[in-house]
């Protein structure tokens, strides 16, 4: 979706040209730094950094100091960490889902019932009753018989007719009488 939303930022509202307009944009996106790598596509690939076009017209330090003659033995010696490169970008790939994970399970609150507990049902999850964009959102009570070790629970009526399905703690809401 990413270069989606960079395509239509470059053509603004006029939407036809995307043609012209898709090499530069794959351009941008394999040479733009990956906050979770922190390298560019093309470098992960080729082991080297990519010369864009701006840097051919106007004369940079990395453009005046290019040698023919030592480009190879450079391009040898970075083959040859290109391996060590491509695995510190997993270790910080890594290093990021863990922060992510660590913020994630932070805000979220484990949800658990216990046997005999009185619960309300989803009703958008169990699609019992057709009741439009006005109706009850929740159903019930009903009571908690039976819990499952994955963190499903198998309901009942009050009066004690068990329901025919388990339902996961994510679709049921505590229900205080």
């Amino acid at each position: 979706m990413d270069i989606v939303h960079a395509i239509k930022a470059r053509l603004g509202m006029k939407h036809n040209g995307w043609v012209d307009e898709l090499p530069k944009v794959l351009w941008a996106h394999r040479t733009t730094y990956k906050n979770s790598t922190g390298e560019t596509p093309f470098s992960l690939v080729y082991s080297s950094e990519a010369v864009i076009p701006a840097e051919i017209t106007v004369p940079t330090e990395r453009m005046l100091s290019y040698n023919e003659e030592g480009n190879d033995e450079k391009l040898r010696t970075n083959l040859d960490y290109a391996e060590e490169g491509k695995e510190m970008a997993m270790i910080h790939e890594a290093a990021k889902k863990q922060r992510i994970t660590k913020y994630y399970d932070k805000c979220v609150r484990e949800r658990s019932y216990k046997l005999g507990d009185l619960v309300w049902h989803d009703n958008q999850a169990s699609k019992a009753q057709n009741t439009g964009k006005l109706g009850p959102n929740w159903e019930g009570p009903y009571k908690v018989i039976a819990i499952s070790n994955t963190g499903t629970y198998k309901l009942a009526e009050l009066k004690g007719n068990p329901i025919n399905r388990t339902w996961h703690a994510i679709a049921l809401k505590k229900c205080y009488m």
